[in-house]
């Protein structure tokens, strides 16, 4: 009877009583096929049409609407999908909207769908901006106290031992916002290098958030830790724009994490905590390392959006409260202007990144975690507005991209596109556990880097690898390199193709731009170099180990029984070491060092001796007692060690003496020579 009754009214009205779908295709055709196709399986049962914008001489809004009621004024309009996004198509989408109003299914470029409809009016109104599904029904608690879907915290610590603690080590931590390996991305190869160079000195806490658990994945840090505390990161479920402090930081706030820090610093006695990321900055340690500073990043994309205004209030704010703040650049520095700032360049592990015999070809290689959004850009700068032109005017050209783990998820939130544009001259790699054999492979190495901040290790890799390099100024940004000396900077789609063109075609350029390349790195940025600069800072936070003060005939004893057991050292009477400068440590309570100098000129000194009670080496005293004696007597000081000492000439070269001279027959029992070494304080 009611099937009746409907197919006699809507015979009145001219119109087919059963409901059709028309689908609207604007946007990618692949995209639009795939949305057809999902409708079609929905909606078994109906007839299906599918709108697309040739079939429309008129391109404006109401042509197209004038022409689609009389295409349709014989059908009943059940449900309208339409893809939202692509601006060539405004003209069609606007006229579907007008069409059938009520009817309309949105699909993003990830083809989510929402029913656009007044009872849901905020949530469809953020589905049309772009804001993904699963958080466009996402209210603040402060608004909606309410709602049920709310941030989740884990409350799970996990603790995993590594390397035996020593007593002869002092103990520090370091947070990071994910566990530092695999080496996918560039904050994790800057965490991992230093760490290993830290605990050449250090026990090393590691405190760091985790994704998912990798058991796999633990040992090659565990070697390097005294233990390692983990905890899963936080399932944040509030609206990006409803917090003063940016989002990124709300992710990261755990109050499991935040009691682990505070209870590890109590029960193993940290001295001091690095916090990496200004995302962690309100964990409050003493030293902060600022990857990039990320309200530049923001700043780049937007000078007037809310991210960049919360991140520069939040990140101004939060680095002062720090008794060091690590940047990679001097230009980095410049931009947080406070003077707790120090410079740490990033680096490149030169022992494993050597140079190979390059092989003919025009092989090209972009490295760039798509976890990183400016990878997403840059890749899409290339691939969209370079590579069709190299393309059709290189012959046999070929790209290869190392996009990290999982890239298609971080392209679907970045992008809003379902999939990855294929190209049959683009081979797409997800993590590379071993990225060596593709810089061998690789004739040309590309960072069109477009948004930036911090300083870039792909460069790094690449130049150490004896490859030319072809980047953008914000890509090379920080790092000291010189147009056309020791890497190519292009801005701007034909300059970069133009630059490219040129490389591949000019064998001798580039193998001139990439010797200097490694000269450059070698001289700059080694992880050895870089990591005794982070020693040296962490030491100058920590509180003295050693107390160090004026020696007294009370203690000629104790000298004399320390220098009995140092045969490297010079056996001079203990007695006359009172006649000069002689300085002695104090650990647990009794000496266990001493230095002696003497002035030999205005401003120059030489450095009679020094030993340590071979139960307290290692522990820094003989560095302490140093480094007391050159900030105490600035100028220049000379000292003679034996040249088979090299444990003691390894200690002076670190604290910066360099060999100046060899004294033949310096020493006795037994006779050898002594080298002269000298610094500068």
């Amino acid at each position: 009877m009611r099937a009746s009754f409907k197919k006699f009214l809507f015979g009145l009205l001219g119109k087919d009583p059963e409901a059709v779908v028309v689908s609207f295709a604007t946007g990618d055709r692949d995209l639009a096929a795939r949305m057809f196709a999902e409708i079609q399986k929905l909606e078994p049962r109906r007839k299906h049409f599918l709108v697309t914008p040739e079939e429309f001489s008129s391109s404006s809004t109401l042509g197209i609407y004038a022409a689609l009621r009389k295409q349709f004024r014989a059908y009943r309009i059940g449900l309208a999908p339409v893809l939202l996004g692509d601006s060539r198509f405004r003209a069609l989408r606007r006229a579907a909207f007008l069409f059938a109003p009520r009817k309309i299914l949105a699909y993003n470029r990830r083809l989510e769908r929402h029913h656009l409809r007044l009872s849901t009016f905020i949530g469809s109104c953020l589905f049309l901006r772009g804001v993904p599904l699963d958080r466009i029904f996402l209210r603040p608690k402060w608004l909606v106290p309410w709602k049920r879907d709310r941030s989740v915290y884990p409350a799970e610590v996990r603790e995993i031992e590594g390397r035996p603690l020593s007593p002869r080590r002092r103990r520090i931590g370091v947070l990071s916002p994910y566990f530092p390996y695999p080496l996918s991305h560039g904050g994790a190869v800057r965490i991992f290098h230093l760490l290993r160079e830290m605990s050449q000195e250090f026990d090393v806490f590691l405190f760091a958030f985790l994704d998912q658990e990798t058991e796999a994945d633990f040992k090659p840090v565990q070697d390097l830790c005294a233990r390692l505390i983990l905890v899963r990161k936080p399932r944040y479920r509030e609206p990006r724009w409803s917090t003063i402090e940016p989002p990124e930081v709300h992710e990261f706030r755990s109050p499991a994490m935040f009691a682990a820090v505070e209870r590890v610093k109590c029960d193993f006695s940290l001295e001091l905590v690095q916090v990496e990321y200004t995302a962690l900055a309100p964990y409050c340690g003493d030293v902060l390392v600022e990857h990039d500073v990320t309200f530049d990043l923001y700043r780049q994309i937007n000078p007037r959006s809310w991210d960049y205004k919360r991140w520069h209030r939040f990140e101004t704010k939060l680095v002062e409260r720090y008794r060091k703040v690590i940047v990679t650049s001097d230009r980095d520095a410049a931009q947080l202007r406070t003077a707790n700032t120090k410079v740490i360049p990033n680096g490149v592990d030169l022992a494993r990144f050597t140079p190979e015999m390059e092989r003919p070809g025009a092989r090209l290689l972009f490295v760039g975690s798509f976890r990183h959004f400016p990878n997403i850009v840059a890749y899409r700068f290339f691939v969209e507005q370079v590579w069709p032109k190299l393309r059709e005017r290189v012959r046999g050209i070929e790209l290869t991209v190392v996009a990290g783990p999982d890239p298609l998820t971080y392209w679907r939130e970045h992008t809003g596109l379902i999939t990855i544009p294929p190209d049959d001259r683009i081979r797409m790699l997800e993590f590379v556990a071993d990225v060596r054999p593709l810089y061998v492979a690789a004739n040309l190495v590309l960072v069109p880097t477009l948004v930036s901040a911090g300083t870039n290790l792909k460069v790094l890799e690449a130049l150490a690898m004896e490859r030319a390099v072809v980047s953008t100024q914000s890509g090379c940004a920080g790092l000291g390199l010189e147009h056309m000396s020791n890497i190519w900077i292009a801005d701007g789609a034909d300059a970069f193709g133009h630059a490219v063109e040129t490389l591949l075609a000019d064998r001798e350029l580039r193998e001139r731009l990439a010797a200097n390349g490694r000269v450059d790195v070698e001289q700059h940025f080694d992880w050895k170099k870089i990591g005794e600069c982070q020693r040296a800072l962490i030491r100058s936070l920590l509180p003295p180990r050693v107390q160090i003060r004026t020696a007294e005939k009370v203690d000629i004893p104790e000298i004399s029984a320390i220098q009995a057991t140092a045969q490297e050292a010079s056996q001079w009477q203990p007695s006359d070491y009172l006649a000069h400068d002689c300085k002695v440590g104090i650990l647990e309570g009794r000496v266990v060092g001493f230095v002696v100098s003497r002035s030999v000129g205005q401003r120059e000194r030489e450095i009679l001796n020094i030993a340590v009670h071979p139960d307290f080496r290692r522990l820094g005293v003989g560095s302490e007692l140093l480094r007391f004696e050159l900030t105490h007597s600035p100028g220049a000081h000379f000292l003679e060690v034996r040249e088979s000492n090299a444990p003691a000439r390894e200690l002076y070269r670190r604290l910066g003496f360099e060999a100046v001279g060899l004294r033949p027959g310096y020493y006795d029992d037994p006779p050898e020579t002594g080298i002269v070494m000298r610094i500068f304080s």
